[in-house]
């Protein structure tokens, strides 16, 4: 993991494309990290480690592979809680993703302590994952929908925000960092002026992008809630992360019932064990979870510094390199190496498939998030993410490939 210096910009650069072997030697440019990331060797290694020498179910077996396996497993408990900063292991709940986090929130705290009338304030830059579970429940128990808007820059109307807490506000539930905007919200100012107008209505942040392009420390958020998935931070699909004040998880009934989540079952009563596995029914996702321990070692052994300017850098250059004809959604001073754009005369598929025979990978599309882009008047836009392993060639390549866009579109 060495730094090199370019020749083009007076940063220092990370050199990590020989650790990801989807990208090593590869003559193509990946620009769709914010969907889901690639994999490192250690991600890939620890994953097939644990299926090749000892895999086993964890947690009840007495022999030498569970046990194995079952200390593997929770110690990645322990590497997401400093990771995150939380305050015990008793916090940290494994979850399919960030979507089931925010569905088990609302299904276990909403319909536990929420009541029909009450107001749940979302933003509109959310990721239908948290949009959609609140509606089951206001379609379930009657509670109420407020939305902080988006300025035409992309960021969010604080002063709106002020505006809609009321007496009956009871939740607010709000991404970190827009997917489809690199928009990085000042949850910290969200979260002060909650607190001051009333400190028992709860809050969840959204760190599914976050968690991947600077520190999280959850105590200094002082949050409610906090979800990430593990496929957006070098690991693998299939895990996800629900970080939760002790107090408040031990105080919501379990989300769905089955084995390992139980102290006693009779067919007249069941009891349940406390946080965090009363909400872990069923054999979990136990290779994926080893493997996000991985991805956690891999990321805790960068300088987040380094990580930072790294991406600042590729985004800078992207946006200093894009012509006056590309419309670019989300121009927030502060915000995560995301650009999203439109060229007018050009639809975004047909500029996403160009962009693929360029070698280019990048999204299109809505980005799961329908209200945010109709809110700009589009029905999507190309999306280029950056991520670690990218570097200032990936950058030109998407430049010189827009060029080609624009010839052949326009």
């Amino acid at each position: 993991m060495n730094l090199l210096k370019t020749k083009s910009r007076e940063v220092w650069m990370l050199n990590l494309k020989p650790d990801f072997p989807a990208l090593h030697g590869k003559d193509f440019a990946f620009l769709d990290t914010g969907a889901s990331a690639q994999k490192p060797k250690t991600v890939i290694n620890a994953m097939t480690n644990v299926m090749n020498d000892h895999y086993a179910n964890i947690h009840r077996g007495l022999y030498d592979y569970s046990q194995q396996t079952t200390t593997l497993y929770e110690g990645v408990r322990g590497k997401v809680q400093s990771f995150i900063n939380a305050k015990s292991q008793n916090e940290i709940v494994f979850t399919r993703n960030a979507t089931e986090g925010v569905n088990l929130v609302a299904q276990s705290y909403g319909r536990r302590f929420l009541n029909e009338g009450d107001e749940v304030i979302l933003t509109e830059m959310e990721h239908h994952a948290n949009i959609v579970p609140w509606q089951i429940l206001r379609d379930q128990m009657g509670i109420v929908i407020r939305v902080i808007p988006v300025t035409d820059d992309g960021v969010l109307d604080y002063d709106a925000f002020e505006k809609l807490l009321s007496d009956k506000t009871k939740f607010v539930s709000m991404v970190h960092t827009s997917n489809a905007l690199g928009t990085i919200n000042d949850v910290e100012r969200i979260v002060k002026t909650t607190r001051a107008h009333d400190k028992d209505i709860k809050i969840l942040i959204d760190g599914s992008q976050s968690i991947v392009h600077g520190a999280v420390d959850v105590q200094a958020l002082n949050a409610d809630f906090f979800v990430f998935t593990g496929h957006k931070l070098y690991g693998p699909s299939g895990i996800g992360v629900l970080w939760g004040r002790e107090d408040v998880l031990n105080s919501m009934p379990p989300y769905q019932g089955g084995g390992d989540m139980i102290e006693t079952v009779t067919f007249d009563r069941t009891t349940y064990k406390q946080a965090p596995a009363r909400f872990e029914a069923g054999t979990p996702s136990i290779v994926d979870t080893i493997g996000l321990g991985a991805a956690i070692d891999y990321m805790n052994a960068l300088n987040m510094g380094d990580v930072i300017a790294h991406e600042n850098a590729l985004l800078n250059a992207t946006m200093d390199g894009l012509g006056d004809d590309i419309r670019v959604i989300g121009t927030a001073n502060h915000k995560a190496p995301v650009v999203s754009f439109t060229i007018d005369g050009a639809h975004h598929s047909d500029i996403g498939m160009i962009l693929n025979q360029a070698g280019v990978a990048v999204r299109t599309g809505h980005h799961c998030c329908m209200p945010l882009m109709q809110r700009f008047g589009i029905d999507g836009t190309v999306r280029a993410s950056f991520g670690i392993y990218n570097d200032m060639k990936d950058v030109e390549r998407l430049l010189s490939g827009l060029e080609k866009v624009k010839k052949l579109l326009l």
